[in-house]
Parts: C-alpha cells; sequence; structure tokens
C-alpha cells in the first residue's frame, strides 16, 4: 500500500477549521480563491505521493551515515529534497518579498502534513528552516534578511535549531557556548550542540545554523541568552559560500526511529575561527528563539497527522485483505473473512480514524488562529497561545497511539520489519519527546498560559465550546470536568497544578477535538450537496465514536487532574528505586 494524500479531508479543515475563505476579506489573500487552494493541495498530493514516499523506506533501513566527519544521505534523498526546491514547497507561506508566495500559514500546514506522511524523516528538514524562516523575518536586521532569507526561503540553504548541549537539555539557561565580539559587529562563536535535527548532510552547499550562545559578562540563565546566525560557510563578496566556518559534525546518534534524518553532534569553533551574527539585540536571543520554537511546536503536532493518517491508511488496506475465521454470528456461514468484518478490528479501525480526524481539526484549527494573529484580528493570539501544547502534545499521542494500534491490527505481522508499519512507531515515538517534552507541554499550560491571565483564554474558548455542544451529554460532561478541574487547579499550588497538568491538558485538549469535529458533522450535513453523502456519513461516524467513547473517557482523566502531588512526593526516590 502506498501513501495517498487525504486532500478532500484536508481541503475540508482548511475551509471549516482553519476558515481560510475568511481570509481573502484581508489585502494580503485576495487572492486565496477556492482554485487556488485546490491547486496548491493537488500539487503537494502529487509530489509526495511521486517523490518522498518511494524513498521512505529505503531511508528507514539505510538511514544516513556519518564517514569521516561528513553526513552521507541514502539514495534518492538529494535528488528528491532538491525536487522540492524546484517545486517551492519551503516557502508555500513565506513573504514574497524575499521570493516565498505568501500564502497562508495554513496551507503551509497542508503540505507539510502531505510531505511528512510520505516521507517523516526528510520532512523534518523542512519544519525546521520554517522555524529558521521565522526567527530571521521577525528579528533580523533588514541584512540578514536580504542576505539569507531568499536561500532559505527557495530551500537552497536549510536552516537548523542549536539549542540543547551535553549538560543542558530542557534547562535552556544552562547552557555554556560562547560568543565574542570581534570588533567588526561580528561575533567568534564556540561550543557543542547536541540533538541537532539535520545539522549536517550532503544535500545542499550551506548550512545556516540558528546558535544559542552566551556573550561575555551577559547575566545567569536565559536572560543572558543570545541567538547568533552561523552558517556552515561563511560567504564571499557575491554571497556565495565560500569559506568554511569550522562548523563540524562529530558524530550522528543511532536512533529507534527516523534514520534517515540526522541528529547531529556539533561543534562550532574548536579547531579554528567560527564567525556568527547576532539575530536581534544581545540578551534577546530566547525572545528570537521562541519564535521559531512556536512554529516548531505546531509543526510537531502535525507530524503525529502525518504518521496517524498514513498508519491508517496502512491499516485498513490490510484488515481488508486479510483473511481470518468466520464471522462470530455466523452470518459468514462458516467461512473466514477479512479481519476488517470482525467487531475488535473495527473498532481499533474506528478509533485510529477518530483520533487522527480528532488531530488533524486540532492542527487546523491552530493554524487557522497563526494566519489570524499575525493579521492583528482579536483574540486570535490568546487562542494561539492556549492552542499550541495541545497541538503538540496531543498530537504527538494521537500520532503514538495510531501508530500502535497499526501494529495491533496487522498482528504478529506489525511486529516484523518487513512489513512496514513498525516504522510508524519508532518513528513517532520522538514526538513526545523533542520541542519541549510533552510534560513541558502540560506544565506551560497550567502556568504561564493559565496563571498568567486567570484562566481567562480558556475560560473564552470553554465558552465557544458550550454554546454549540448543548445537546451532546459527553461533551457537555467533558465541558463540566474540565470546567471544575479549571477552579480547583487555580486555586492549587503550583506542586499540585503541575501533578495534575498532563491529565488535564488532555481533557481540555480532547474537549477541543469533541467540539471541532461536532462542527465538522454540521458542515458535512449542511453542504452534503458538495461534499457528498459518503463522505458526510463518514464524518458522522467518526465524530459520533469520538464524542461517545473518547470524550467520556478523557472525563475520567479528572480524579489525576485534582489529585494534587501529595501521593507523589510520599513516593521517595529511596522508595521507587527498591
Amino acid at each position: 500500500m502506498s501513501y495517498r494524500a487525504p486532500t478532500e479531508d484536508q481541503i475540508f479543515n482548511l475551509q471549516h477549521m482553519a476558515q481560510v475563505d475568511e481570509l481573502r476579506e484581508y489585502a494580503c489573500y485576495s487572492d486565496l480563491s477556492p482554485d487556488v487552494v485546490a491547486s496548491v493541495a493537488s500539487a503537494a498530493a502529487e509530489f509526495s505521493e511521486g517523490e518522498y514516499a518511494p524513498i521512505n523506506r529505503l531511508g528507514d533501513t539505510v538511514g544516513a551515515r556519518w564517514e569521516d566527519g561528513r553526513v552521507c544521505m541514502p539514495a534518492g534523498f538529494k535528488e528528491a529534497y532538491r525536487a522540492s526546491v524546484d517545486n517551492g514547497w519551503g516557502g508555500v507561506n513565506a513573504p514574497t518579498a524575499f521570493g516565498g508566495q505568501g500564502l497562508p500559514f495554513a496551507m503551509t500546514t497542508l503540505v507539510l502534513e502531505c510531505l511528512g506522511s510520505a516521507n517523516f524523516a526528510l520532512t523534518l528538514i523542512h519544519g525546521l528552516t520554517i522555524g529558521a524562516i521565522e526567527a530571521i523575518d521577525a528579528h533580523g536586521s533588514a541584512e540578514q534578511k536580504a542576505t539569507w532569507l531568499p536561500r532559505l526561503i527557495s530551500g537552497e540553504w536549510p536552516g537548523t535549531m542549536n539549542l540543547t548541549e551535553p549538560h543542558a537539555g530542557s534547562d535552556v539557561g544552562a547552557l555554556t557556548t560562547t560568543a565574542t565580539p570581534l570588533g567588526d559587529g561580528r561575533y567568534s562563536i564556540r561550543g557543542t550542540k547536541i540533538f541537532i535535527t539535520f545539522g549536517d548532510h550532503d544535500m545542499v552547499d550551506n548550512i545556516v545554523h540558528l546558535v544559542l550562545a552566551r556573550t561575555a559578562g551577559a547575566p545567569a540563565g536565559t536572560r543572558g541568552i543570545s541567538l547568533l546566525v552561523v552558517p556552515k560557510y561563511r560567504l564571499n563578496e557575491n554571497g556565495e559560500p565560500a569559506h568554511f566556518n569550522n562548523v563540524r559534525c562529530l558524530s550522528i546518534e543511532h536512533k529507534l526511529g527516523i534514520h534517515a534524518s540526522p541528529t547531529c553532534v556539533m561543534s562550532f569553533g574548536e579547531d579554528g575561527d567560527c564567525v556568527g551574527e547576532l539575530v536581534g539585540a544581545e540578551g534577546a536571543g530566547m525572545r528570537a528563539m521562541f519564535t521559531m520554537m512556536n512554529c516548531a511546536r505546531l509543526f510537531v503536532g502535525n507530524q503525529g497527522v502525518q504518521i496517524a493518517e498514513v498508519a491508517t491508511q496502512k491499516a485498513v488496506a490490510y484488515a481488508r485483505e486479510r483473511i481470518q475465521s468466520p464471522r462470530s454470528d455466523g452470518s459468514s456461514r462458516d467461512t473466514p473473512v477479512a479481519i476488517i468484518e470482525h467487531p475488535d478490528v473495527r473498532r481499533m479501525l474506528l478509533r485510529m480514524k477518530a483520533l487522527t480526524q480528532a488531530a488533524r481539526a486540532l492542527v487546523y484549527y491552530a493554524a487557522g488562529q497563526v494566519d489570524r494573529s499575525r493579521l492583528g484580528a482579536g483574540g486570535a493570539k490568546e487562542r494561539l497561545d492556549l492552542l499550541t501544547p495541545l497541538a503538540k502534545a496531543y498530537g504527538t499521542d494521537i500520532g503514538c497511539e495510531v501508530a500502535s494500534l497499526a501494529i495491533q491490527v496487522h498482528g504478529g505481522m506489525g511486529f516484523v520489519e518487513e512489513t512496514g508499519v513498525a516504522q510508524f512507531y519508532r518513528d513517532i515515538r520522538i514526538t513526545p519527546i523533542y520541542e519541549g517534552t510533552n510534560g513541558i507541554q502540560a506544565a506551560d499550560l497550567v502556568t504561564r498560559k493559565l496563571m498568567g491571565d486567570q484562566g481567562a483564554a480558556l475560560t473564552a474558548l470553554l465558552d465557544d465550546i458550550a454554546s454549540d455542544a448543548e445537546h451532546e451529554a459527553e461533551l457537555v460532561g467533558l465541558h463540566r470536568s474540565v470546567s471544575d478541574c479549571l477552579r480547583w487547579l487555580l486555586a492549587a499550588d503550583v506542586n499540585d497544578r503541575l501533578a495534575g497538568s498532563y491529565a488535564f491538558l488532555k481533557m481540555v485538549a480532547a474537549l477541543t477535538c469533541g467540539w471541532l469535529l461536532l462542527r465538522q458533522e454540521k458542515a458535512a450535513f449542511d453542504r452534503r450537496d458538495e461534499y457528498g453523502d459518503l463522505f458526510h456519513t463518514a464524518k458522522s461516524s467518526v465524530t459520533r465514536f469520538y464524542i461517545r467513547q473518547i470524550c467520556p473517557e478523557m472525563a475520567g482523566l479528572a480524579a489525576q487532574a485534582t489529585a494534587g502531588a501529595t501521593l507523589l512526593y510520599a513516593a521517595t526516590p529511596e522508595m521507587l528505586a527498591s
């Protein structure tokens, strides 16, 4: 089975979750006709299926290789990536002034979904580059934009994010990489970074690294961190790569999955001059980096959709072909049937479908808020800030669960590498970890997001949900549980809030997804002449399953969300180790 982009559902989500049709009211998107949306979606599907999908399995079995200080990609990857550059897939929502297409971020969400479902590991290069574009466009000087953005937007030079060090993971403020002024506006960079996605490879002639470092005399912690652009090769007077900048890959990690995405240990300036330019002001690095990080977190939530979609497709195809046992009700007259006819397999498949569409709805809804936030629409920024940890954490949890269910549907063959289904689980398992673990997303939700406005943004979301869900008993019940937990958390101390944060995040995310699917069901019914009866029936089936089975399951997490930290700290380190 080969990946086939779910173009119809993607466009449906663009229309009804991201609401891209409304964006035509703004001058910058006045040309965003339905034909343009359909054309981009169709082209992304064709490219992904034809260029990225065929080399996905090779990327898993061969992977990136580190040889004599350089990273070599599997056969066909350079050509496929070059094709993406030639087709302009890196600049969908990038500014037109520097060669981008100037389309909404929601359109990039669709493109990345297609690319990532087709070839998850290779698509990581696009997500990091888009983040680099965002950071330089928001915080760079006019000269930096003119120098770096055209090549980043085209994809000719991809970008990376360099935060983590061997002793400084989630605690970014502990980093020790230094940036020493050279007296001409440039800085000498020295340090080592780890876990750098696509930190080095042989697909391009230059790589643009964004590096967090500490300048001399800077205060401790995150307030003393600056962001610098550090290319692999410094440019000559014609703007072409000419001088090696002593940016080296010391090794790549041997990982559970994403084998074709080199995860590099990077050395800056250990063997000679390494020069970088400050992006923004000294000490403002975290602000600039969070521009990149927030973009990356939505991309990672999208990755959950990417794997969930292709894993569901493969599981459904297998279940329709695999013949095993007669139906237990006797209706097949003792003739073995395809396993899709058995109730428990049907349950798994419908759960996979419902979770996948729920995650897509959430990610596309968040993407629509990105576009509205950038246009200054009232309330969009607050809604986006709230949705970002939900999309990242719940989207990736869904990706992991659906990939695991795909193995289960395949039975013993799912555990056998030759079927290819195990790759989905191995690839997706990193997503709850990187770009801020899902535990960090939950902590962000109940501390910075919740306490920053005393729950105002979440209350506004709950009010919107209540206005649509009053006739859905399961949604009303989950809404009541979330509201009760919200009141408890606002009054709790920080340890108690953090102890229940993960359960609470899942409750809020599931409630939001149930609401969004309810809106989709209504839209599919109202426009069934356009979408067809099968689309409406399928959407209704998915929505009913999600609301009636998954929402009550999530309401049961209320006890965890409000249990407090006493039990956790009663278990001492010595007890846990015994």
